[in-house]
């Protein structure tokens, strides 16, 4: 018996070795599908719906739902009734035109819990280079959206806090330097009661979360420091956005101011009366005095008009009209329906 030649016992070793290469590839390939901590599924492209055929653990960990539930099934069984239909068209369109695409959607869990998902797509091609399946993996990207929609947020409340801040700061600014007084201690007083105006304000703010404020709330919360016996207040319910409060209830500071040492509020038999009209042209604003003492032969001196004028028609974009009498005097506020940040002013019915 002949020896037989070693290419007879090895010729077809090659083959072999490529075939169980092969096989142990795939093997691998399904066992690291399989145990990747990555959600993923494949869907057959080749049936109807694309249904889903392959699905790891840590698919069916992150989404709650049993391999039994998942099988055979698009994967649109994530959505519910708050995805957004926009995301749910891009996918569409992604996979009628074969292309790999990532889109954030938001999914449900079998417990019906929301999850933003990371979502990425991709064709696979057979061979022939004819669609077989689709790739997917899902990420779930909820607590870094939330922790994103937290630093937006506190971005945008420093943003409102340096406004508020430099809003304030430019009123003060003018109280310190339209402010008049021939001596200090008087000047000081001055200045002190404008800045308790502010922080009245300030309080009534704080008291409603820096949201919008209502108007009625701002006069009374000015004018009650100066009694108000003889006070009438009246108009619609106006909401005032929280930056232009302030300005607004220092001016209605300084006219009560002035009616309790010039006007009205120094007489018993005095009367005032604010009122305000608010329609699509604006915010108006109506201060009667009635019984007050004869006005001064320059009525506009020692009247605040310095600050006045720079809080209405700087700050705020209005302006002033007055009307004096005998016995008191009629102004007339108008502040425009947008103020000074591009804001509608409020009017609930």
């Amino acid at each position: 018996m002949s020896r037989p030649e070693p290419s007879d016992i090895h010729g077809d070793l090659p083959a072999a070795a490529t075939m169980q290469a092969m096989v142990d590839r795939q093997e691998l390939s399904a066992f690291a599908f399989q145990r990747t901590r990555m959600p993923m599924v494949v869907s057959d492209a080749r049936q109807p719906d694309y249904p889903i055929v392959l699905a790891n653990d840590a698919f069916l960990n992150l989404t709650g739902f049993p391999a039994d539930e998942v099988l055979g099934r698009n994967c649109r069984f994530l959505q519910g009734e708050a995805t957004s239909r926009t995301a749910v068209a891009q996918i569409r369109a992604a996979v009628d035109q074969q292309r790999q695409a990532t889109i954030e959607i938001l999914n449900y869990k079998k417990d019906r819990t929301p999850f933003w998902n990371q979502l990425h797509i991709s064709p696979i091609h057979d061979k022939h280079g004819e669609l077989a399946y689709y790739f997917a993996s899902q990420l779930d990207v909820t607590e870094y959206r939330r922790v994103q929609t937290l630093e937006e947020a506190e971005h945008r409340l420093l943003l409102e806090v340096d406004h508020r801040t430099k809003n304030v700061l430019a009123i003060v600014d003018s109280i310190v330097r339209l402010s008049r007084s021939d001596n200090a201690a008087s000047y000081a007083a001055s200045v002190q009661q404008r800045v308790q105006a502010l922080s009245r304000t300030h309080m009534l703010l704080a008291d409603k979360g820096w949201q919008a404020v209502e108007l009625v709330d701002i006069v009374r919360t000015q004018v009650q420091v100066f009694g108000s016996a003889n006070i009438d207040i009246e108009g619609p319910t106006v909401m005032i956005p929280a930056h232009a409060a302030q300005p607004i209830g220092l001016v209605v500071h300084e006219l009560a101011a002035n009616a309790a040492v010039h006007g009205v509020l120094s007489q018993r038999r005095g009367r005032l009366k604010i009122s305000w009209i608010s329609n699509s042209f604006g915010l108006t604003l109506n201060w009667v005095e009635r019984g007050g003492p004869e006005p001064a032969k320059d009525p506009g001196r020692g009247f605040g008009n310095m600050i006045l004028g720079a809080v209405v028609e700087r700050q705020l974009g209005g302006r002033i009209s007055r009307e004096w009498h005998d016995d008191g005097l009629s102004m007339v506020i108008k502040l425009s329906v947008l103020d000074h940040l591009g804001q509608r002013m409020q009017e609930r019915p």
